[in-house]
C-alpha cells in the first residue's frame, strides 16, 4: 500500500493499520509533514444503505465547509489496491468509547456535542443531493433479508410503526452520532468521525441514537453516551435549533436506535456465519445483538408503562 500512496501523496511513512472498524479499514500514515488517516473499504457494510466512500468523502467536505469539527478532507481515491479509499487529517485524541467514558472528560463535552450536531443539521440539503431519506420500512427490509426470526426486534419495529410522533422536517443527519465516533481530549471534543451512515432524516433521530445503551460502554447510569445525563445536551440543542425536542420523542428515537443497532448486529453476524467474511469481531457482534434485543424489551416495557 505504501507504494500506491506515495504515487498520490509523495513520500510517506509505512502505513499502520489501526484497531477497530467492522466495515472500514483505518490506516495511519505521515506524508508531506502531515499526520494523515487513510479510510479504505473493507469486506462488507453494516447496513445496505451505507454510503460509498466517494459519497462519504463528499459529506465530510460539506461538514468541513460548514464549520463542523471534522478532520480536514484531503483526497478521494477511487482505487487503492482494489478498494476505494479517501485520505483525511489524523486527529489527536481518544476515540475508543470504553476509554472515553472512564476519562475525566470536561463538563462542557455534552454541550460541545450538541453545538456540533446543530451545525450538522443546518447543512443545506441541496449541498448533498445524493443523500436519501430514511424510512422505517428500510429497517424492516433489512431484517427480512436475514431470514430468521427475531421477535424482540419485530415487536420493536411494530411499536415504532404504530406510535411514531408527529414528523419533523428532514435534515442532513450524521446517522451514527455517538460516543465511539468522536475524538476527545482533555479539553473536550476534537472532531467527529465516521460519516458512512449520513442521510436525510428527522433531527431527533441523531439525538436519540446517542442514548443507545451500547454507546454507554458500561456506564449505564449516564444516559447520554456514558458521560452525562441527557438534559444539558438536549437543552443546548433546543436553544440552538428552536426545535423544543420532547422527552417522549427522545424515548421513541432511543428505541429506534436500539432496533437499528440490533439489526446491524444481526446482519454483521450473518457475514461471518455465511462465510462471506469470517471474523471474530463479526461473530461477537452477533452475541451483542442479543443484548440489544434485551434492551429493546426493557425500553418497550418503559414506553408501555
Amino acid at each position: 500500500m505504501r507504494e500506491a500512496l506515495e504515487a498520490l501523496l509523495g513520500p510517506t511513512t509505512e502505513p499502520v493499520l489501526l484497531a477497530g472498524g467492522a466495515s472500514k479499514e483505518a490506516w495511519a500514515v505521515d506524508a508531506g509533514g502531515e499526520r494523515l488517516l487513510v479510510r479504505r473499504a473493507a469486506g462488507g457494510v453494516i447496513h445496505r444503505h451505507t454510503l460509498s466512500l466517494r459519497d462519504e468523502f463528499a459529506v465530510l467536505e460539506a461538514a468541513y465547509e460548514a464549520g463542523v469539527k471534522v478532520p480536514r478532507p484531503v483526497m478521494y481515491i477511487p482505487e487503492l489496491e482494489g478498494r476505494e479509499a479517501f485520505v483525511m487529517e489524523r486527529l489527536d485524541g481518544e476515540t475508543i468509547g470504553r476509554r472515553i467514558v472512564r476519562m475525566d472528560v470536561p463538563a462542557q463535552l455534552p454541550v460541545q456535542l450538541a453545538e456540533e450536531l446543530a451545525k450538522i443539521h443546518a447543512i443545506p440539503r441541496e449541498r448533498l443531493p445524493f443523500l436519501q431519506e430514511a424510512r422505517l420500512e428500510r429497517m424492516m427490509d433489512e431484517l427480512d433479508d436475514v431470514g430468521e426470526p427475531h421477535p424482540a426486534i419485530e415487536l420493536g419495529l411494530w411499536w415504532l410503526r404504530e406510535n411514531r410522533p408527529p414528523p419533523r422536517a428532514p435534515v442532513v443527519t450524521h446517522g451514527d452520532y455517538r460516543i465511539g465516533n468522536v475524538v476527545v481530549d482533555e479539553h473536550g471534543l476534537v472532531g467527529i468521525l465516521d460519516w458512512e451512515f449520513a442521510h436525510l432524516d428527522e433531527p431527533v433521530r441523531d439525538l436519540g441514537f446517542g442514548l443507545v445503551r451500547a454507546w454507554r460502554f458500561g456506564v449505564d447510569e449516564k444516559r447520554f453516551g456514558g458521560i452525562a445525563d441527557v438534559d444539558e445536551y438536549v437543552e443546548r440543542y433546543n436553544e440552538l435549533t428552536g426545535l423544543d425536542v420532547r422527552p417522549d420523542e427522545l424515548d421513541y428515537w432511543e428505541l429506534a436506535g436500539n432496533v437499528g443497532w440490533a439489526i446491524g448486529c444481526v446482519t454483521q453476524a450473518q457475514r461471518h456465519l455465511s462465510g462471506q467474511d469470517r471474523s471474530v469481531e463479526l461473530a461477537i457482534l452477533g452475541r451483542l445483538g442479543a443484548e440489544v434485543e434485551y434492551e429493546i424489551c426493557h425500553l418497550l416495557e418503559k414506553v408501555w408503562a
